[in-house]
């Protein structure tokens, strides 16, 4: 049997010049037509002028030998490409909740209140429990939790302690440990004292397109309504609440 002599060289340069125009699936189309073309020992010839995998010049030939090859325009097979994170770990939102739990600012209902991570402490905290996740991947996690970006709260009281992390965290074990005991848990929490009235709140929440809530132009006290300081007891287990809106003198 006599060998077809192979130039790779050739393969290489043609490579060179079509590649910035192949998508997935013509690129390996090529590859195996090019290998085809060769005869034996082709796959391995095309493979080191291209420096493509020879699973897809395999790829390519057998689609070249369908009856019915796919749809000019599908790059992939019907459910091909890479799983998303959630589908290859059904456990992650979970995880992340649980780290995203202890974190969140100005929520009465949850047991920490101080904290804030970023995706990049999140990330670390979610490979250190064997998940395979970038920062990047983060706020995906979070949007597909049901979080979102929100703006900033005044939540500072003063100057921080060196170990007021600690202390947070040590009160919310404190909190679930209670809790999963059957224990009462509950938030007293009060505000200063606010207008009462059509009034501008800083944030933002979601209303139909084009029609957003309008509010008085001047945040100038109504000496009718005056002011109130709220304040209230939250059970953080059963979710009930009781709150007492104190007018002034």
């Amino acid at each position: 049997m006599t060998l077809r002599y192979v130039d790779e060289v050739s393969i290489k340069t043609k490579f060179c010049l079509l590649s910035s125009s192949l998508n997935e699936r013509s690129r390996r189309m090529w590859a195996a037509t090019e290998a085809r073309s060769f005869g034996r020992g082709g796959i391995v010839a095309v493979c080191r002028a291209t420096g493509l995998d020879h699973k897809t010049v395999q790829r390519g030939t057998r689609e070249l030998n369908q009856a019915n090859p796919p749809d000019a325009e599908q790059i992939r097979q019907r459910g091909g490409g890479r799983r998303t994170l959630i589908a290859s770990h059904p456990k992650i939102l979970q995880a992340l909740e649980s780290l995203v739990e202890s974190a969140v600012r100005g929520d009465p209902e949850s047991p920490l209140r101080w904290v804030s991570k970023s995706a990049y402490h999140l990330a670390d905290a979610l490979r250190a429990q064997n998940y395979a996740v970038s920062p990047r991947s983060i706020p995906t996690l979070l949007k597909a939790a049901g979080y979102s970006l929100q703006v900033n709260r005044k939540v500072r009281e003063g100057s921080s302690h060196l170990d007021r992390n600690a202390q947070f965290e040590y009160i919310h074990q404190q909190v679930l440990r209670h809790q999963s005991l059957n224990q009462p848990v509950i938030s007293v929490d009060t505000k200063k004292k606010e207008n009462i009235g059509n009034f501008k709140n800083n944030g933002s929440e979601y209303s139909k397109k084009g029609h957003p809530v309008e509010v008085n132009t001047y945040d100038f006290q109504d000496k009718t309504l005056g002011k109130v300081a709220p304040y209230g007891v939250y059970d953080l287990t059963l979710n009930q609440g009781w709150v007492n809106v104190g007018i002034t003198r």
